[in-house]
């Protein structure tokens, strides 16, 4: 589902996701981003993270195997571990892109609030929380994460109306910061990226830790009281 390469001189790690179906988060695959991230993030030489879907799609949710099974343990844990992956990118000392190729819904949604930087395609695709929709309360740690990086005008009728949006609509939202042609979100993308090489690595370390250690702790101790339902 997952592959890597360096891009941009070397100095951006693009992380593609590709099942061939929904992209969605497993178990596996939350703990293997996790990795890609803390290693990009222990190398000198790569200035940032892009993760980026295939065409159409950037991520479904959470695995619904595990979702839609009887296992109410699995079920939390997987939603605890989306929490984790989220709060890992949104705590990173490293910028994370996200190159939102086309839908994001649920935990797919999710993870691009955790994104530094969020790029996403012009046309008919659907970003949002549609948790409600489909008879589902969002967790803790998704309502502080929402909270935080939604607009405020946006924020009731993207999280209890369960309303998705696309395009210019999503970056009013806050689900994106910019929009462009489908073709051209990767290397958006990655261009913003590279602009990371223009940095000092430990004062944006610094400074994003101390920026985000409120909602970074809250996370924590949400996604910690979840293991424990």
């Amino acid at each position: 589902m997952i592959t890597t390469e360096r891009v941009a001189d070397g100095a951006v790690l693009l992380v593609k996701l590709d099942d061939g179906k929904a992209n969605a988060f497993t178990g596996s695959a939350i703990a293997e981003l996790k990795v890609h991230i803390d290693e990009a993030a222990a190398d000198d030489t790569i200035a940032a993270v892009v993760v980026a879907g295939r065409e159409g799609r950037f991520s479904g949710g959470f695995d619904l195997g595990v979702m839609r099974g009887d296992d109410i343990q699995a079920i939390l844990d997987l939603v605890a571990d989306g929490g984790d992956l989220v709060r890992h990118a949104y705590t990173a000392p490293i910028p994370v892109v996200a190159a939102c190729t086309g839908h994001a819904v649920a935990a797919g949604a999710l993870f691009l609030l955790g994104c530094d930087v969020r790029v996403g395609a012009i046309g008919d695709f659907k970003i949002g929380l549609n948790e409600v929709a489909i008879g589902m309360v969002l967790p803790d740690w998704a309502m502080t994460i929402a909270k935080e990086r939604l607009s405020k005008r946006h924020l009731q009728r993207c999280v209890a109306n369960a309303r998705l949006v696309g395009g210019s609509e999503a970056v009013d939202a806050g689900f994106l910061d910019e929009a462009v042609a489908p073709d051209q979100v990767i290397d958006r993308a990655v261009e913003l990226a590279a602009q990371f090489t223009l940095l000092q690595p430990k004062a944006y370390a610094g400074t994003m830790l101390n920026f985000r250690s409120e909602v970074s702790a809250a996370m924590a101790d949400q996604v910690t009281a979840m293991r424990t339902l």
